[in-house]
């Protein structure tokens, strides 16, 4: 526990210090005071410690079914396009949101970059401020994520590349970049990111969680495996612990996580030593999962034996055989949360498949749309989809506010 934690106790311990003082002995008063000190001790590291069983699914059963995308504007080519004050568009966003909000969507999970704090604070926490308001007009609650090792590993603030033609997201950056994550003299800047950015929304209702470290063991061998550090996973998952830890000390209100996607999940004793600090450090368990309807139930059934809530926070990939169709019934079915990458096609060109990076998709277009649900101006890729997404999760909202009013 850092001594900064009991600093918020100072004006109150001196409050009841003076009145004991007045009424009893020394001998009583030290007495007393030791167990005063002894209880914020105590209270301070129960708060920086992981959540319950129960509290984790007494908080989920506050929440709807969580339904939404991974979320960027379609005039976003990344984050960083997203956020910087140059380019954030309070106006598409709003637009867009409105979307999600008219087929039932009510989360979006939404990518931060640390450079964006490093450059101006303030200005990146007001743009936040502006997205949870517009979000909360739309009745969305978004998480946030705060770090990715998904994707270029060398960021750049400024105006970004346009897209690559042809390439599924070949402009979206890792957080943080390669330079920072083999630099410790970097760590404490990366820390100031973390906590300036969870304690400034630390009690903000309008946050369902964060996800501190997106696939963090990813180390983009399709794409730029060749310039990813060689010890990228080791330290990875040497800092992940200490960014759970960076954010816990914010005693946030919303629940920290941070998302399996690969490798066996079968039983505690089958996780890599990154994948074990995931599950053991993270409140709720979150998870990816791009394969068939059978293989999404098999993850579940396997993540069930931590008895916390689940949220899938990557799925839906056509090509792949994860549809709206097959897998939103099961994650329904389970109350397991279902978030899709990605929304609108736009910049990201997520539409695309992956092997768009070995084979671009200039001359030919992709017989099925890969990720994302509209087009830019709002028409649904699959109407179909549209309406099953509004229809499950109008009849979950029916069922739940049926429990609540009982």
């Amino acid at each position: 526990m850092e001594a900064l934690s009991l600093y918020k106790f100072v004006p109150e311990c001196h409050r009841i210090m003076a009145k004991v003082s007045r009424a009893c002995s020394i001998k009583v008063f030290c007495s007393f005071l030791l167990s005063a000190l002894s209880m914020v001790a105590l209270t301070c590291q129960a708060q920086e410690q992981r959540w319950s069983q129960k509290q984790a699914n007494a908080w989920y059963a506050q929440q709807p079914w969580p339904v939404g995308s991974n979320y960027v504007p379609s005039d976003a080519i990344n984050q960083l396009e997203m956020w910087q004050a140059a380019t954030f568009d309070p106006q598409r966003i709003d637009v867009e949101l409105g979307w999600a909000q008219n087929i039932g969507m009510n989360t979006m999970r939404v990518f931060l970059h640390d450079l964006l704090w490093q450059e101006d604070p303030q200005g990146f926490q007001q743009r936040i401020d502006i997205f949870l308001t517009i979000a909360a007009r739309h009745h969305i609650k978004p998480m946030f994520v705060l770090f990715d090792s998904c994707w270029d590993p060398y960021p750049k603030l400024g105006p970004q590349h346009p897209p690559v033609p042809g390439v599924h997201n070949s402009g979206w950056v890792q957080s943080p970049g390669a330079e920072a994550l083999t630099d410790p003299s970097q760590y404490p800047r990366l820390k100031a990111y973390v906590q300036g950015v969870v304690g400034a929304f630390a009690n903000d209702p309008r946050i369902l969680a964060w996800d501190v470290w997106n696939e963090p063991n990813n180390t983009d061998a399709s794409s730029y495996g060749g310039r990813e550090p060689k010890d990228k996973v080791a330290r990875v998952t040497e800092l992940l612990p200490q960014v759970f830890s960076w954010a816990r000390e914010e005693h946030p209100s919303q629940p920290l996580t941070s998302g399996i996607w690969e490798g066996n999940w079968s039983g505690p004793e089958t996780l890599s030593p990154l994948m074990r600090t995931q599950v053991n450090d993270s409140d709720i368990i979150t998870f990816h999962n791009y394969g068939w309807p059978e293989d999404f139930e098999a993850r579940i059934q396997q993540l069930k034996q931590y008895h916390r809530p689940i949220i899938c926070t990557e799925y839906m990939a056509r090509g792949a055989g994860s549809l709206f169709d097959t897998t939103l019934p099961i994650a329904k079915r389970y109350r397991v949360g279902a978030i899709n990458w990605g929304f609108v096609a736009g910049k990201t060109q997520t539409w695309l498949p992956w092997d768009s990076w070995q084979r671009p998709y200039v001359l030919e277009t992709p017989p099925v749309w890969f990720h994302d649900v509209f087009r830019m101006d709002g028409t649904p890729y699959r109407e179909r989809e549209v309406e099953l997404i509004k229809s499950l999760t109008s009849s979950a909202a029916s069922t739940e506010a049926g429990v609540s009013s009982r």
